[in-house]
């Protein structure tokens, strides 16, 4: 069957279309073009021309004449419309004009920084130029590296590399920094949050050293989507921003379905596994030779719905190694091998974490099924954009999981396909961000009396480097004093010291992947079973201190799943509300967790076959967090006994963890929540969110100003689930959070809502 007939197929099912919440279909639409502008040079229209493009899109044209005129522009169009033009056109045509002048290409991950070069080659090639364009990452030989510095005159880099190894040796970088004419940021959408304070950090040291050295580069960045561009990209970069969004490029007929998999017990809530579903969709496509790519949440899932898309295609008699995995961890010449053989059809399914949301170029592919929300609307449209790249038909399945966030979007189509897109959130000023990349920055230029750097009180901050030993001052300047080198103290992602390194035990040269830090605990401490490229290794040995695990092939039937123990200790208050009973907190805290045991999963029925211990060190860090407290009259009032009041506030513990992603636009993976029958702050009943990064990024401080319409959300979800007595679709399951959950936990909201 092809595609239209799998569609069709998909239509006469009862089973299928009585699960459906929605089937929308998405209009195609004809592209709309404009004339290359003048000022272009005739070269690049005669390159252009031989690659086949006769006009620009209406988007590309527009964006390519406000940098002719001087202006910083923000290009907001859908996946595949060909928004790399619109900033490579201006560079290549300024190079034209003068060969000294540079640009600066930043890209969020090192695999779409190396794809994008080889698009930008392809052009340069054609021209017949020796325009020197370079990639400058961690795999960059040192060799190379100088000979980037002094002659690459576009450098194509990521955030990482522009903070830890461009910005604190730019004497080294003279010539591109005197010349610099562009700086271009793509995937805009993805600085979001704690990357996206630390990136416009990093533009605010970009700017200074280029005002040392002479410049005022243009900046030019695209993005995907999402509410707020043009707010986001002036809060990026702290300068004015034209927004061109009037996407000129053709789009085929979409399918979208939204798919909410059948009860199998409706007494408790549980529904049919959405892995299982998403293989269902996924193995019917990639067995009638429809290139698919299929989304899932984490890196296990990831692993667990590979090895069962390999084993589908075995049973259709044809080879499993049509289908790969793609994820963090995997290794850098085994990421592109998959790359290029989806873009060569060599590949006909990936399963992919949202590592492939970026714009890499993947070639064409017909079908992506998303197991699970990935959080944000905006990110759904980018994986479901990942299909559909030509003007042909192409289909979007999303496949809801159990969890409270999945269960109301699927069930409110409405919301989903007319809620614009999330804005993006960023915070440059937070203290521990903009600290720590002031230091950067005085690191590389002196400070000047009254200069600011973000905020109006940069003096005190400098003052407080000074008593810290950080700082010097001398004259009118505050310089560097310090043994360290402050860039690699800051890891612009996560709060992580440095990656783990997974070796095979009988051939401990072998590198077999990689997880970060604060993951380590939970994927690869001794036992785990480690799912690599659907081959499962067990670990034998880790070593926490020199970062390596050391793992064995094993032929087993299960995975393991650790458990995580969380203690909150409240470090200051910032603000504080007592409502006849029930406190609402924000303020500082420290997170400690701590990985106890884990539990061995069998594959395909998901059955806890067994357990084992995790002894680790403890891991800790200092954060901001709402909490909701229950003081002694609204226990009293309640009248639960102590068991039942506990089952309660797991629920409601599980209800706002899911649900806030909705009202405060972070991913899932932002918050925590964890509740506690006697919190060591007040010795009361207390639920806790709290910001998953060091120092916090804003969230916490946005729930305590919308409880009230978080615990009324709660209210309505838990009375309208059809459940008796909790599921994973409210609460949470009986077995894990207790006896008579949804009751409780009920009761506890009314409580809370009738104070607020």
């Amino acid at each position: 069957m092809n595609l239209a007939q799998i569609l069709d197929h998909l239509k006469s099912l009862p089973k299928i279309r009585r699960n459906m919440t929605d089937w929308r279909v998405i209009p195609a639409r004809e592209a709309s073009y404009a004339e290359f502008p003048l000022p272009l040079n005739p070269r690049l229209k005669g390159a252009l021309r031989e690659m086949g493009i006769e006009e620009l899109y209406t988007h590309q044209a527009e964006a390519v004449e406000l940098l002719f005129q001087g202006k910083n522009v923000a290009v907001v169009t859908p996946t595949a419309s060909g928004k790399t033009l619109c900033y490579n056109l201006p560079v290549l045509n300024c190079l034209f004009d003068d060969r000294n002048s540079r640009a600066i290409y930043i890209f969020p991950t090192k695999a779409l920084s190396q794809d994008q070069v080889s698009e930008l080659q392809d052009l340069i090639s054609i021209l017949g130029e020796e325009i020197r364009t370079f990639t400058y990452d961690g795999d960059t030989p040192p060799s190379a590296r100088r000979a980037i510095r002094t002659a690459g005159q576009i450098v194509v880099t990521n955030p990482d590399m522009l903070h830890k190894a461009i910005l604190p040796h730019h004497t080294k970088w003279l010539k591109l920094f005197e010349n610099l004419r562009y700086v271009v940021i793509d995937e805009m959408h993805n600085y979001r949050g704690v990357f996206g304070s630390h990136l416009a950090n990093i533009i605010r040291r970009l700017k200074r050293i280029c005002k040392f050295y002479g410049s005022t580069p243009q900046f030019v960045l695209s993005s995907a989507t999402i509410a707020n561009p043009q707010e986001l990209a002036q809060r990026i970069i702290e300068q004015e921003v034209e927004l061109v969004d009037n996407n000129g490029a053709p789009t085929g007929k979409k399918h979208f379905l939204l798919y909410n998999p059948p009860m199998v017990n409706k007494a408790l809530g549980i529904r049919r596994s959405s892995l299982a579903e998403a293989r269902n969709f996924a193995s019917l496509l990639l067995e009638n030779g429809v290139q698919t790519i299929v989304f899932a949440r984490s890196r296990l899932r990831v692993e667990v719905l590979l090895t069962y898309l390999k084993e589908a295609m075995t049973r259709a008699k044809k080879s499993p190694h049509l289908v790969r995995g793609y994820r963090g961890g995997y290794l850098p010449l085994q990421r592109r091998e998959i790359e290029k053989g989806l873009r060569q059809g060599e590949v006909l399914g990936v399963v992919s974490t949202n590592a492939l949301e970026l714009g890499i170029d993947i070639g064409q592919l017909d079908a992506c099924v998303i197991a699970g929300y990935p959080g944000s609307v905006s990110s759904t449209w980018q994986q479901a954009g990942r299909a559909g790249r030509r003007t042909n038909v192409s289909l979007a399945i999303l496949v809801a999981t159990s969890s409270p966030l999945d269960q109301y979007l699927i069930n409110h189509p409405g919301y989903f396909f007319g809620q614009s897109p999330e804005a993006g959130i960023v915070d440059p000023n937070n203290l521990v961000i903009l600290t720590s990349h002031l230091k950067c920055a005085a690191f590389e230029i002196p400070f000047e009396d009254g200069e600011n750097y973000g905020l109006d009180n940069t003096s005190d901050i400098l003052s407080y480097l000074e008593q810290n030993r950080v700082l010097h001052h001398a004259g009118n300047k505050w310089h560097w004093m310090s043994d360290s080198y402050p860039a690699e103290e800051i890891s612009l992602r996560t709060a992580s010291p440095g990656n783990f390194v997974i070796l095979d035990a009988k051939d401990r040269s072998r590198v077999i992947g990689e997880c970060d830090y604060f993951s380590a605990p939970m994927l690869i401490h001794q036992g785990a079973i480690y799912l690599h490229e659907s081959l499962a290794y067990q670990i034998r040995e880790l070593d926490w201190e020199g970062r390596k695990a050391y793992a064995e092939e094993a032929k087993v039937d299960y995975y393991t799943d650790a458990n995580l123990k969380t203690n909150i200790q409240v470090l200051d208050v910032f603000k504080k509300q007592d409502k006849g009973g029930i406190g609402l907190f924000q303020g500082e805290v420290n997170v400690t967790t701590l990985v106890t045991m884990y539990k061995k999963i069998k594959l395909h029925t998901h059955e806890n076959v067994g357990w084992g211990k995790v002894s680790l060190p403890e891991q800790s860090m200092h954060t901001t967090s709402f909490w909701l407290e229950f003081g002694k009259s609204a226990l009293e009032e309640l009248k639960l006994s102590p068991e039942n009041f506990s089952t309660g506030l797991k629920g409601l513990s599980n209800l706002l963890g899911k649900i806030v992603p909705l009202f405060i636009i972070s991913d899932p993976r932002d918050i925590r929540s964890v509740p506690m029958v006697r919190s060591p702050f007040s010795q009361l009943p207390t639920v806790y969110i709290y910001d998953n990064y060091p120092g916090g990024v804003g969230f916490s401080e946005k729930i305590y100003n919308i409880a009230g319409q978080l615990l009324q959300a709660c209210l309505e979800l838990v009375q309208s689930c059809p459940c008796k007595e909790g599921c994973p679709s409210c609460v949470g399951p009986p077995l894990e959070v207790g006896d008579m959950a949804k009751e409780n936990t009920l009761a506890l909201i009314k409580e809370a809502i009738g104070k607020l």
